[in-house]
């Protein structure tokens, strides 16, 4: 069973930044690529970030291009969304996921993730 805990949320001011990293636990973590995403309140979840398996390719929606940098430590079985130049419209909850790349994924679209993590409340303040 892969388990996924994000952490880092909280509340900032607009321009701040805040760091969210998602453990992940599963044995072969270099085989998985991860994504974020996050859903408002009233809205519909949206893909936000990801990161393939290597590291070596990275993906953002493009509100946040510029802003959110994703990376992964694969020794650490971790992968982390820095967000920086934070916006009110940013307010969300943020969920990170996985899934086992066996072929070739968009890794852009929640339907293609397997694993989902609980999610991390992140309120950006005007």
């Amino acid at each position: 069973q892969v388990q996924l805990v994000e952490s880092g949320g909280g509340w900032v001011q607009a321009g701040g930044s805040l760091g969210l990293p998602c453990a992940v636990s599963v044995r072969t973590f270099s085989s998985y690529a991860v994504g974020w995403f996050r859903q408002a309140p009233g809205k519909e979840r949206e893909f936000v970030s990801a990161i393939s398996v290597s590291g070596g390719s990275t993906y953002y929606a493009e509100p946040v291009k510029g802003r959110f940098t994703a990376s992964r430590d694969n020794a650490k079985n971790t992968v982390y969304l820095q967000m920086n130049s934070l916006k009110p419209e940013d307010t969300a909850v943020y969920y990170c996921a996985a899934v086992r790349v066996f072929h070739r994924l968009t890794i852009r679209t929640s339907e293609e993730y397997d694993y989902w993590g609980q999610g991390t409340q992140v309120t950006v303040s005007s």
